[in-house]
């Protein structure tokens, strides 16, 4: 029991949980400001379809690549993402046939309590939820064998519509559920970036076209301070839809994302983009807070 506890703990990210819930109610925070309506029900529904449907996700990730993940040659980033060991599939602590189980039980059970959203919330909520696994298998796939990073481009959608989703429970597709998608979207293509960065030498191992491994250091750091660049200019001006709350949590999760610009492209190396991780990862946080903040005062 212990070791099933412990692969799925790796499978599914476990120590990072209450970054998903949280992320996906600073958009339903958003809802109720905009609409009204304010619901602690609805807050805990929305936690549930947020952790399990992102932890669906997770666990499709290493399903789709279970086979490539066995040339891995470095563990570092695997260490930071996997609590416990490692690669649950790939070392044989769990079956694919039963990782794929617990991806069907996640997404099945996100999907079930999404359903019982009033109509056209529902609706909403189970299209971007269909559509982010469709696009988590075109991005682990397409990156295989690509000349252009249409995968990272095409991919990260469904991260970024993640927030928005949460904004949909409850509101509508807006100006501010696009606004708040052009704030995440930058930020998510700039984390992708830095991620491969950190873990080229398994890329380069898996035949995986990352960004790092199609452009080099020098572009994947560039990459990701031009994507860094863009987010600012529509964090800045989402923040000032949101009001003074937001702007001064927004302003700190810029300068975390500044600080781990600067590593990155000082040290342009896979560790140095490990020691930024933390930072890009802290800014999710401060954003979320800032957000829901905003909302409630």
């Amino acid at each position: 029991m212990r070791e099933t506890l412990a692969a799925l703990a790796d499978l599914t990210r476990a120590h990072f949980f209450f970054v998903w819930p949280l992320l996906f109610c600073s958009g339903l925070a958003l809802a109720f400001e905009n609409y009204g309506g304010f619901s602690w029900e609805l807050i805990g529904r929305a936690a549930l379809i947020g952790l399990l449907g992102f932890e669906a996700g997770l666990v499709l990730n290493d399903y789709v690549d279970r086979e490539y993940d066995r040339r891995d040659i470095n563990g570092s980033l695997t260490r930071y993402w996997r609590p416990v060991a490692g690669r649950p599939i790939p070392e044989g602590r769990i079956s694919p046939r039963a990782a794929f189980a617990v991806f069907i039980a996640l997404a099945g059970s996100a999907a079930a309590l999404a359903a019982t959203l009033p109509a056209p919330h529902n609706l909403y909520v189970l299209g971007i939820m269909g559509y982010s696994y469709l696009v988590e298998y075109f991005y682990q796939t397409k990156k295989r064998r690509q000349t252009l990073p249409l995968a990272q481009v095409i991919g990260r959608t469904d991260f970024a519509l993640f927030p928005v989703a949460g904004y949909l429970v409850h509101g509508s597709p807006d100006a501010t559920a696009l606004l708040f998608f052009l704030f995440f979207y930058p930020w998510t293509l700039a984390h992708l970036a830095a991620n491969d960065i950190a873990d080229i030498a398994n890329d380069r191992a898996r035949g995986m076209a990352t960004v790092p491994v199609l452009y080099g250091m020098e572009g994947a750091a560039a990459w990701t301070l031009g994507f860094s660049a863009v987010h600012a200019v529509t964090a800045f001006v989402f923040a000032l839809t949101l009001g003074p709350v937001a702007i001064a949590g927004f302003a700190v999760g810029l300068i975390l994302l500044g600080l781990a610009n600067y590593i990155i492209l000082r040290g342009k190396s896979p560790g140095a983009a490990m020691r930024a991780l933390p930072l890009i990862h802290a800014t999710v946080v401060v954003y979320a807070v800032a957000i829901i903040a905003a909302a409630a005062l």
